[in-house]
């Protein structure tokens, strides 16, 4: 359910009595204001950085343990398990490519 799914839930209740101005305005409040769980998410996915230290070929699964918490050899399996579909190599040649170096270890200086 989306935040405008749940005003709308809100001014509904409102619009039946069920909720007093007062209580539709904190309820809205409260609903506004709180921490939405997408959050994080999207932070680890922009954060996201090939490692420099922990890396076999590109660092990748070194970079999605840093984001993610699990070990790299977890990612390290996960990636040769799925290599034999076809899918482990493209989406690793993908994050190979598309995903920036850790900038503390890249070589180019800015």
């Amino acid at each position: 359910m989306t935040i405008a799914d749940d005003l709308i839930r809100l001014e509904q209740l409102r619009d039946r009595a069920s909720l007093s101005a007062d209580e539709f305005q904190r309820a809205k409040n409260r609903l506004l204001n709180a921490p939405h769980p997408t959050e994080p998410v999207l932070q680890s996915i922009n954060g996201l950085r090939r490692s420099a230290t922990d890396r076999w070929l590109g660092g990748v699964c070194g970079g999605l343990a840093n984001s993610t918490g699990m070990e790299a050899w977890v990612w390290r399996i996960v990636f040769v398990a799925t290599m034999c579909m076809g899918f482990g190599f493209l989406a690793y040649l993908a994050l190979w490519v598309f995903v920036p170096l850790e900038s503390s270890h890249c070589p180019i200086s800015a």
